[in-house]
């Protein structure tokens, strides 16, 4: 048995909270992962796992071993790169998760340049937006917006997402320009639901110092944000998306920015990863490259809108 992936082997079947999961993360059968557990036992004199038909759970004897074994599995990686870093470009595997319009708008279209730099990296992205749990689905990494409220994750931040107001051509030319936020009372707005609470996101403004935050009625609401800029584009009312969709909306014509510089406070653009999992050298320079692409990107830093000429009067 070879002891040290048997220990990788526990510590993810620990993580995942499952023979099943854990062997489907790492790519081995579920028969391969119980065995080398069992061995594990055997080898120490020792039941590390309690097992049922629906869970598994750690031991008092579980619980200090899995302990070492992180400990020691981090120690090893560490010393490893430190010693091959120099000598090696960054490959394997890395696991992504990504919100499909950050994917499809930012990310994928300046992956050649990332390839190019990084050939002998695989990248398998996950593009969705459902909530995603990184140890039991074996990620490495995620880029998420907002501030990080779950304890086991660290995050580095990379950026910022500014939001910014718009509508369709259509839309506008027939209900008119809203020349301040206030005036968003007498139109149709578009919004947004979160899919965790069903809460409805209220609207909120930022210009000079003064903030205004309130919510808006409007005909529809949308927990995906695809949907989202779709029910925009349809011409359903106004929204509000974030700036680098809205740039490329803008470019085709199908949205245009209204309020001028008002915009909604900038949410954090970061990349978690489980507290426990030491960060390899392939992940780390895949966070590298996110944040030089998202400090360059002319439509995330706004550059782009600002210099926009955004209507800021009734159509004529």
């Amino acid at each position: 048995m070879d002891k040290l992936h048997a220990m990788e082997v526990f510590v993810r079947v620990v993580e995942a909270g499952a023979f099943t999961r854990a062997a489907a993360s790492l790519g081995i059968p579920k028969a391969t992962a119980s065995t080398l557990v069992q061995g594990l036992e055997a080898a120490l004199g020792v039941k590390l796992l309690n097992r049922t038909t629906r869970r598994i759970a750690l031991t008092p004897d579980g619980a200090a071993y899995y302990e070492r074994c992180v400990t020691l599995l981090a120690e090893l990686r560490e010393t490893e790169e430190a010693l091959t870093r120099t000598h090696a470009s960054a490959r394997g595997r890395v696991r992504v998760e990504v919100s499909s319009l950050m994917a499809r708008l930012v990310i994928i279209p300046a992956l050649p340049a990332f390839f190019e730099r990084y050939p002998e990296i695989r990248l398998e992205l996950g593009c969705s937006d459902r909530p995603v749990d990184l140890i039991e689905e074996g990620v490495d990494c995620a880029i998420w917006s907002g501030e990080l409220a779950d304890s086991s994750l660290v995050a580095r931040r990379v950026g910022l997402v500014h939001v910014a107001t718009c509508a369709a051509p259509a839309y506008l030319a027939s209900r008119g320009v809203p020349l301040h936020p206030r005036d968003l009372a007498h139109h149709q707005c578009i919004n947004f639901f979160s899919p965790k609470t069903g809460r409805i996101v209220d609207w909120d403004f930022s210009k000079d110092g003064e903030r205004i935050q309130a919510p808006f009625a409007g005909p529809i609401s949308i927990n995906d944000a695809n949907g989202y800029l779709a029910a925009a584009q349809a011409g359903l009312g106004v929204a509000q998306i974030p700036a680098f969709v809205l740039k490329d909306s803008m470019d085709s014509g199908t949205l245009e920015p209204v309020l001028g510089e008002w915009f909604s406070d900038p949410v954090p653009l970061q990349v978690v990863y489980p507290q426990r999992q030491h960060l390899s050298n392939k992940v780390r320079v895949f966070v590298d490259w996110i944040t030089e692409l998202f400090a360059e990107h002319d439509a995330i830093q706004l550059r782009s809108l600002i210099g926009a000429p955004a209507r800021n009067e009734p159509p004529g």
